[in-house]
Parts: structure tokens; C-alpha cells; sequence
């Protein structure tokens, strides 16, 4: 079993879409393994996000990601980055296929409904970030 992480983005929670969301990654035979749903701090939005700093759009990222309320999501399956990347489909809505979570919330590149990791070791970053040790 592979671990992964996936977080539905803040357009997605306000339109209360949320729900819709996590019911297509258990009909998918996910399993959640940990679930919350929190705001993302100012500070862990940078570090969550630090691999784009210095672009010219990681400012305007970290101001979106921390504008409401997101749920982060701690998911296992076989194969699960790769499942996972498949069901969300590209980053861009206007490129995903019919029936990705892409396609049926997301509204532009930036209001993409939802983040996925994209690898192993990205998913055990960001799980660290969101569901850290006590």
C-alpha cells in the first residue's frame, strides 16, 4: 500500500463541494487514513508551497491557499500517486478529461479544486506538514 496526499483547495470547500469530492476518492477505492480540515497559516503555506518560491506566481499562490479553509486528505491505495494524479488529471481544468475532479471543479489553473502530490516523496512533505507528529 502507497501512501498520498490530496487537499481540496479553498473555492472547493466555500462551494461546498467538498463532500462530492471525497465521495468520488472512495468510490475510487481510496482509503482515508487521516482527514482535517483547517487554514492554512502563512508560514506553512510557504513552506507547503516552497518548491515554487521565486516564481512569479508564489506570492499569489500563497495569498489564494490561505484565503479559506481547505481539507487536507491522508489517503492509501496500491499505486495510490499515480491513481490519485490520474483521477485529478492536469493541473489546468481547461486540459483535464471528462470525469476527473479537474474537469468537474475546477475553474482555471490557480482555482483547480483540488492538490495532489505528484510523488512519494512529495506526499510524505506535505503529509508531515498537515498532519504533524505531536
Amino acid at each position: 500500500m502507497e501512501k498520498t496526499f490530496i487537499m481540496i483547495k479553498p473555492e472547493a470547500v466555500n462551494n461546498k463541494k467538498q463532500g462530492e469530492i471525497i465521495d468520488l476518492l472512495l468510490k475510487n477505492r481510496f482509503e482515508v487514513v487521516e482527514m482535517r480540515q483547517f487554514r492554512f497559516t502563512d508560514g506553512e503555506a510557504r513552506r507547503f508551497y516552497d518548491i515554487h518560491e521565486g516564481k512569479p506566481f508564489f506570492e499569489d499562490l500563497v495569498s489564494y491557499i490561505t484565503s479559506g479553509p481547505v481539507v487536507g486528505l491522508h489517503l492509501r491505495k496500491e499505486h495510490a500517486v499515480r491513481v490519485l494524479r490520474t483521477l485529478v488529471g492536469p493541473t489546468d481544468p481547461a486540459d483535464a478529461a471528462p470525469g476527473t475532479i479537474r474537469y468537474m471543479y475546477g475553474t482555471d489553473l490557480q482555482r483547480n479544486a483540488v492538490h495532489a502530490s505528484d510523488s512519494p516523496e512529495s506526499a510524505e512533505k506535505e503529509l508531515a506538514i498537515v498532519f504533524p507528529e505531536d
